[in-house]
C-alpha cells in the first residue's frame, strides 16, 4: 500500500493558527510564510530528483517502518490531514513525499540566510506534524525513532564529510563567512583562517563545532572552587529547586524526574541529587558547541542515552513552538549525554551535566571518560549540527545563589561558556 492521498482526519474544535509565542534559540524563524515556502521548495528539488536517484538505505527503512506497520502508517496519515485541515501549507500531503523530501534534505548543508532563518530543515519539515493529536504517537514509537537515528546519524556523516562545505565561504547572502555572517556568530572570537579555502575548516561539522580563540572565554575564579562555571554558551531557561527523583514530567510545568533523566538503570547516579537544583538552558543556532567542565573533580560516570527526535508535550499544544517549549520534558525523552563528576571540593559532592539533542542531527559526542580528571572549563565533549538544551543538576544544600535572575526566565541573552554560574551556600 502506498501514501499518495491524504486520509481523512476526524473533525477538530479550534484548529490551530500560527501563534505569537517566541521561538527560543533562533533555529527556526518565526515567519511562517517563509518556513512553508521552504518546505514547498524542498518538495520541488526532492521530486526533480527522485526520476534518477533511489531513496538512501536509512531513509528507505524509515519508509517502510511507517508504511509497513498499520498503526505508524495511521498515525502519520492522519497527522498529515489533521495539519492540512487546520490550515498549515506542508508542502507534501503524503507519506512518500515526505520521505522523498527528507532523502533530499540530508545530501545538503545549511546555508546562511538573513531572511528565513532556517537553520533546522528537518524541524521546518516536520514542524506542524509534531504537534498534531496524531503526530505525538508518532515521534515517541521507538522503532520510528531508531530508524530516524540511522537517518541523521548518515546526515551527520555527510557534514562531517568535505562535500558539506559548499556554503563555507564569503559569498553573500548565504556563505556563513560572509560579512553578516560574521557579525551574527562573532567569528572573529573563534579560530578560523578567511584566508584558507573554506576557512580552514574540513567539514560543515568542523565549522559547527569551531574552537573559541584562546582567552576569549577565560574560566571564571580558575583558582576558587566555590564558584561554579557555565558548561556552554547558552541562554537561562529554567530553575526548578527540591527536584524529585520521580515526577510527572510530561504535565504543562513539565517537572523535572531524576531518574528518567538519568535512565532507569542508572538510579543510583540520580538518588544523591533527590531534593537538589537543576538548572537548565538552551543553545542558540550561532552559539558555540562544547561543553566545558563547571567544576575541577573526577569523572564517575559519562555514557549516552538514546531516546526520541522530534517529540513534543502535548500540554504545549498545536503550536509550532512546541518542541522549544518542551525543554523540561526533552530531558527525560530526547537523546542525550550524562556526565557526572565527583567534585575536588568537597562542599559541591558530586555535579551533574546532562546535554540533550533537541532537532536535526543533535547528536552528543563526548570527550571524557569515567575515572578521568578534569580541571574547570577543562573539555568535556560537544553537540553535532542541530538544536540543543542542556542541564546542570546539584545535589541538595549546595548553591547559594545563581547569578542570573530566576525570576526572569527565560532570558534572552546568553551566559558565556566558563563565565560564573552558581555560588555556594557556605562561599565568602
Amino acid at each position: 500500500m502506498t501514501s499518495n492521498a491524504r486520509s481523512p482526519s476526524p473533525k477538530r474544535a479550534n484548529p490551530a493558527s500560527p501563534s505569537s509565542r517566541h521561538r527560543l534559540g533562533a533555529w527556526i524563524t518565526e515567519n511562517e510564510a517563509a518556513i512553508a515556502d521552504l518546505r514547498t521548495e524542498f518538495v520541488r528539488r526532492a521530486r526533480a530528483r527522485t526520476t534518477t536517484t533511489p531513496l538512501s538505505p536509512t531513509v528507505a527503512r524509515m519508509r517502510d517502518c511507517v508504511l509497513d506497520d498499520p498503526v505508524r502508517r495511521m498515525d502519520f496519515s492522519l497527522a498529515i490531514s489533521q495539519a492540512w485541515d487546520d490550515g498549515h501549507r506542508l508542502g507534501f500531503e503524503d507519506i512518500d513525499t515526505l520521505m522523498q523530501t527528507i532523502d533530499y534534505v540530508v545530501t545538503t548543508a545549511p546555508a546562511f540566510d538573513t531572511k528565513s532563518l532556517i537553520v533546522c530543515p528537518i524541524n521546518a519539515l516536520l514542524d506542524w506534524l509534531m504537534c498534531m493529536p496524531s503526530g505525538y504517537a508518532c515521534f515517541r514509537d521507538p522503532e520510528f525513532n531508531r530508524c530516524m537515528q540511522d537517518v541523521l546519524g548518515q546526515w551527520c556523516q555527510f557534514l562531517s564529510g568535505p562535500d558539506s562545505r559548499g556554503f563555507l565561504n564569503t559569498r553573500a547572502p548565504d556563505g556563513w563567512f560572509c560579512p553578516a555572517a560574521q557579525t551574527r556568530l562573532g567569528l572573529e572570537a573563534f579560530e578560523m583562517d578567511l584566508s584558507r579555502p573554506f576557512g580552514g575548516f574540513d567539514s560543515w561539522n568542523a565549522f559547527f563545532t569551531r574552537r573559541f580563540k584562546p582567552g576569549a572565554r577565560p574560566v571564571a575564579a580558575p583558582d576558587d572552587t566555590r564558584i561554579v562555571v557555565n558548561a556552554c554558551e547558552s541562554t537561562p531557561y529554567h530553575v526548578r529547586r527540591d527536584v524529585r527523583l520521580r515526577d510527572t514530567f510530561w504535565i504543562k510545568s513539565q517537572p523535572y524526574s531524576l531518574v528518567d533523566m538519568f535512565g532507569a538503570a542508572h538510579r543510583g547516579l540520580a538518588a544523591p541529587f533527590a531534593g537538589g537544583m537543576v538548572y537548565q538552558a538552551y543553545l542558540s543556532a550561532y552559539d558555540y558547541h562544547r561543553w566545558h567542565a563547571p567544576v575541577d573533580g573526577t569523572v564517575v560516570a559519562a555514557y549516552r542515552l538514546p531516546g526520541t527526535y522530534f517529540s513534543e508535550a502535548e500540554p504545549e499544544g498545536d503550536d509550532q513552538a512546541g518542541l522549544n517549549d518542551s525543554q523540561g520534558y526533552l530531558t527525560a525523552t530526547a537523546t542525550r549525554a550524562v556526565v557526572v563528576i565527583k567534585a575536588d571540593d568537597p562542599a559541591i559532592g558530586t555535579l551533574a551535566c546532562l546535554f540533550v539533542g533537541m532537532g536535526d542531527v543533535s547528536s552528543c559526542v563526548l570527550q571524557t571518560e569515567r575515572g578521568k580528571h578534569v580541571g574547570k572549563g577543562g573539555a568535556l565533549g560537544h553537540f553535532q549540527y542541530g538544536g540543543s538544551t542542556y542541564c546542570m543538576i546539584f545535589e541538595p544544600g549546595v548553591v547559594r545563589s545563581l547569578t542570573v535572575d530566576e525570576n526572569r526566565l527565560p532570558h534572552d541573552k546568553p551566559v558565556k561558556v566558563n563565565a560564573a554560574l552558581a555560588i555556594l551556600t557556605d562561599a565568602e
